[in-house]
């Protein structure tokens, strides 16, 4: 959402195939929505990414254009309300204090031929999209601490994760699925390492508990015992780490 000084807009709806319609709600404020039309849908659903502030709406087929304007006219202040609580966006580029285990390091340029990190630095080969370049790098340094976490994990559950993949998920920051087959969130490289930690326990938890049952968090608890305070750091911190683009390829679009 963006303001527009003086001049009044109109939230504007895109459907799946990327179509738009300007909605007949007058606002100061410029506000795209994703529509999906779903028969699982038995009403109306808004929800708003805490991460980079996508707002979605789904609609059973039933619901007519009358039904939706009053019911996002119902809405607007309440997603308003969360969008004033998501971070600035901030594109990654030289001079960038980036996170990295937590640790807020300089972005700098060298004469070099890879990333690499270098005291209080994360310095950059002359070439090559800052935002690029440090993406690649953390998805590599993060599947690398991935990869020791999760063995350590392995061994005390006597179980083996199928697979390991590395993402960048908007809404989650792991999963695991009924085959065994774990993603992490490359983002976590900029986290504390115990919160990293963390969420590599929380996912092979689920090599035994596929839930989040007490007996689930007794698993946890045994991999990382004081899984509550990272839980809480993610919590109140997470949305933090998702405000760094890293390319203007990678910025959301609507629809």
């Amino acid at each position: 959402m963006q303001n527009v000084p003086g001049k009044k807009s109109q939230p504007t709806l895109r459907d799946g195939k990327g179509q738009a319609t300007t909605l007949p709600l007058a606002d100061d404020l410029s506000l795209v929505i994703a529509l999906r039309r779903t028969r699982r849908a038995r009403r109306l659903i808004l929800s708003v990414s805490a991460q980079d502030g996508r707002v979605r709406l789904t609609v059973p087929p039933s619901a007519s254009r009358h039904d939706i304007d009053r019911f996002l006219a119902s809405r607007l202040q309440w997603v308003r309300r969360v969008l004033a609580t998501i971070p600035t966006p901030l594109p990654v580029a030289e001079g960038t204090l980036l996170p990295v285990e937590g640790e807020p390091l300089r972005l700098e340029r060298a004469r070099i031929g890879r990333v690499e990190r270098r005291g209080g630095c994360l310095l950059l080969p002359p070439r090559g999209r800052a935002g690029v370049l440090v993406a690649n790098w953390l998805k590599l340094f993060a599947r690398e601490k991935a990869l020791v976490s999760l063995a350590r994990c392995e061994k005390r559950l006597g179980r083996k994760a199928a697979g390991l993949r590395l993402a960048d998920p908007q809404s989650r920051w792991g999963s695991c699925s009924a085959s065994g087959k774990i993603m992490l969130s490359w983002r976590l490289a900029m986290a504390p390492p115990a919160v990293f930690d963390y969420v590599v326990a929380h996912e092979a938890a689920h090599l035994v508990e596929m839930n989040h049952s007490r007996a689930f968090w007794a698993v946890v608890a045994e991999l990382c015992p004081d899984y509550a305070h990272h839980r809480a750091w993610l919590k109140h911190h997470g949305r933090n780490l998702h405000r760094f683009r890293f390319d203007k390829e990678l910025l959301p679009e609507p629809g």
